[in-house]
Formats: structure tokens, C-alpha cells, sequence
């Protein structure tokens, strides 16, 4: 990974649960301003374990905005069920979501016309996996990193 130094610019756009919506225009901004204005060699989706989004969406908030804004997290956690039901501390299966959602949401950006075109005239440009443990300080590269219209990694 290249070193950072503090002079280069590094957008940075959070919300729950790192999900990307297509119609999230805050987001959807940050990302094109990123890739076609910057040329970012690098976008970074990072979840941490614990995450309340995560939880939020297997335990219903019963707020209908945070609700919405969390069903594809409750999508993955459905076509994942085989892969969770065997998990029976209700943690590790949480932790093992927040993978997941991390996993979706990198795929997702791969798709987005910003990334594809960006990828299509040749610009370098790699789409990486995260999680952060705030028990034990690490950061887990989920090795689903994506780099090119072909979503080598």
C-alpha cells in the first residue's frame, strides 16, 4: 500500500453502515469527484466490528428511514443464511455480516458507471475490502480488493 503523506488530499464520505445507494447522492458526489477529479488510485470500504448499522439491521430499529436504509444489509444476511446458521455466538455471526456488507459493498462500487468508466479509459484504480477491530486495534484486508473492468483482484 503507498504511503500517505499529509499533504495529499484524501476524501473521506461515512455513513451507516458503509452502504452505497444508488441514489445517494452525497455519496455517489464524493466517489466521482474522487475518481474522475483527484484520480484516487484507492477507495477504501472499511467497516469495524460492532458496528450498530450491522446490528441495527438484524434487530429492526423500528425507525423507518434507518430501517430502509439497512435492507441490504437484512438482503445479504438472507443470502448468506447457510453460511451464518452454524455461527451460534450471536457476535461472531454479526462480525462475520459486517465482512459480508464489506464484501457487497466493494462488488457494488466495481458496478458503478463513475468506477467502470474510470476503469474502461485505463485510469488505475483499485476498490479494497476492510474491517477494523475496536476490541484489538487490527485492520482485516478481506482480499477482495477489485481493480478493472474485469473485477480482477
Amino acid at each position: 500500500m503507498p504511503r500517505v503523506t499529509c499533504r495529499e488530499r484524501i476524501p473521506v464520505h461515512r455513513n451507516i453502515a458503509n452502504l452505497i445507494h444508488d441514489r445517494d447522492l452525497n455519496c455517489l458526489s464524493v466517489l466521482q469527484y474522487s475518481v474522475d477529479v483527484l484520480r484516487v488510485k484507492h477507495i477504501i470500504v472499511c467497516g469495524h466490528y460492532g458496528c450498530g448499522g450491522i446490528r441495527s439491521a438484524i434487530h429492526p430499529s423500528g425507525l423507518d428511514t434507518v430501517d430502509r436504509w439497512l435492507e441490504p444489509i437484512r438482503s445479504t444476511a438472507r443470502r448468506c443464511a447457510a453460511e451464518f446458521s452454524p455461527i451460534a455466538d450471536e457476535e461472531a455471526r454479526l462480525n462475520r455480516l459486517c465482512e459480508r456488507n464489506v464484501e457487497a459493498q466493494v462488488a457494488h462500487l466495481a458496478r458503478l458507471g463513475v468506477v467502470r468508466d474510470a476503469w474502461a479509459r485505463g485510469q488505475n484504480l483499485s476498490i479494497h475490502g476492510w474491517v477494523y477491530g475496536l476490541k484489538d486495534g487490527l485492520l482485516r484486508n478481506l482480499e477482495c480488493t477489485r481493480s478493472g473492468v474485469d473485477g480482477s483482484h
